[in-house]
């Protein structure tokens, strides 16, 4: 029974550093490596990899916005429900985006990062 409480208090503890939480004062920059995929760096350390369920060619033109509405009063982020996004092209149009899932990338994950598309 120890075992299984060990294996239990485990894969909290993974899921725990694989998705800790931030406010959105420490996201310090975002790039869009895909249509359908947004990395943000969170505390000049921390790179987390958002999957869209639609992505968006305007991700990747330039001069535009990234825009997350804070929802309900929180600031902090702790799943991919708690970001509200929209591309911004600064001139009045904005389209929605949905996060599917976000996960932030471990250190061979960032190193793995194309330099053009580090945030």
């Amino acid at each position: 029974m120890a075992s299984a409480a060990s294996a239990v208090a485990q894969t909290s503890a993974d899921t725990a550093a694989q998705h800790p939480c931030f406010f959105i004062t420490q996201w310090q920059g975002w790039s869009a490596p895909t249509p359908d995929q947004i990395l943000i760096k969170v505390n000049n350390r921390d790179i987390y990899r958002v999957d869209l369920s639609a992505g968006s060619s305007m991700l990747q033109a330039p001069g535009v916005h990234l825009v997350n509405r804070v929802q309900g009063g929180s600031d902090s982020v702790c799943t991919a429900l708690d970001l509200q996004l929209e591309v911004s092209d600064g001139h009045g149009f904005r389209e929605p985006l949905i996060a599917r899932t976000i996960t932030r990338l471990t250190p061979d994950e960032v190193a793995a990062i194309p330099p053009k598309y580090r945030p």
